[in-house]
């Protein structure tokens, strides 16, 4: 049984918990890296099976979550650090500097954490400043991007990151305020969004911004490039028989890990070469997937989480080192 974790208002509640714990087996003496920390939720039920015997490595790129990191070391009494900045710049140096993991969870998006919070500028339902930040010192922000970003190429990041489909007429609308008004709220954003929609659309479907506010996070935050980098550095960074769980909430998310995956264990090995026993070829894969296609919250889950909807859980297994 796992250990419950009692989110407060602004927690992170864990997605698919029992089914990370199960995939990824951590065991006393692992090294784990969690690499979207948030506020500790999944860490700590790994940190949990770890029994005092091991260590856990979190990283994060809000330095927000510095609290919750502190609370999760005191609470589970497990050797841990904390290092701050963008997961797969992190996940590089920890290879270069000889670190080798034998669990390694990505949760990926934004944390609910983040969503919760008011001036994050994340969600379309509160009206606050447009920001969309995951990191508050990185120099770009939504409002930069809403009030300088040319008409196409408002439009084609709408369309590519949020499949809108009325991605040029909400970039038209944009483009035709901001002559008049620059925008420096979410709510002015929303209402445009709204009005550039056509009234049969507003309705069904989720909020009518929500496509464009995801497409803006994604871009500020360059959430897609950065997992792209992630992805064959956090599988680099395995241990043989050390095991990676990827948590996407989106099918561009989940796209990017599904193809790292099926990349990292596909067998090329030439067909009818013989093999003697004990032979391992270049082209034998150095990872086994450990699920079958992509798993999803059952309606339990859905009934007590909302939010874990969308989520997809895929992992995989290192067998060996390169050859």
């Amino acid at each position: 049984m796992l250990p419950s974790v009692l989110p407060t208002e602004s927690d992170h509640v864990p997605v698919l918990a029992e089914e990370i714990v199960s995939l990824l087996d951590p065991r006393p003496g692992d090294t784990v890296v969690d690499g979207t920390f948030g506020a500790g939720g999944h860490a700590t039920l790994l940190a949990a099976r770890l029994r005092g015997d091991g260590k856990l490595i979190a990283i994060d790129r809000d330095p927000t979550v510095a609290p919750f990191f502190e609370r999760f070391r005191r609470e589970t009494g497990v050797k841990a650090r904390l290092h701050p900045g963008e997961f797969s710049t992190v996940l590089q140096h920890l290879a270069e500097n000889g670190v080798k993991a034998d669990v390694i969870l990505l949760d990926l998006g934004v944390s609910s954490m983040q969503l919760d919070r008011p001036d994050s500028g994340f969600s379309y339902a509160v009206d606050a400043p447009l920001d969309m930040r995951m990191d508050p010192s990185a120099t770009f922000s939504a409002r930069e991007l809403v009030n300088e970003g040319d008409e196409r190429e408002l439009a084609d990041i709408f369309k590519r990151y949020g499949e809108e489909r009325y991605a040029r007429q909400i970039a038209r609308a944009i483009v035709k305020r901001r002559k008049e008004q620059p925008f420096e709220r979410t709510g002015d954003l929303v209402e445009v969004i709204k009005a550039a929609i056509p009234a049969p659309a507003r309705f069904g479907e989720g909020h009518p911004a929500k496509r464009v506010f995801q497409a803006l996070r994604i871009e500020v935050n360059d959430e897609l490039g950065a997992l792209r980098r992630a992805l064959p550095a956090a599988l680099d960074l395995l241990a043989p028989g050390g095991r990676l769980a990827a948590l996407a909430y989106h099918s561009l998310e989940d796209r990017l890990v599904k193809r790292a995956l099926t990349e990292r264990t596909a067998d090329k090995t030439p067909p009818g070469v013989p093999l003697r026993a004990g032979d391992v070829l270049a082209g034998t894969p150095r990872y086994r997937l450990l699920t079958r296609g992509a798993e999803r919250p059952d309606d339990e889950e859905l009934a007590v989480n909302p939010r874990s909807a969308s989520a997809r859980l895929r992992a995989a297994e290192r067998l060996r080192e390169d050859a």
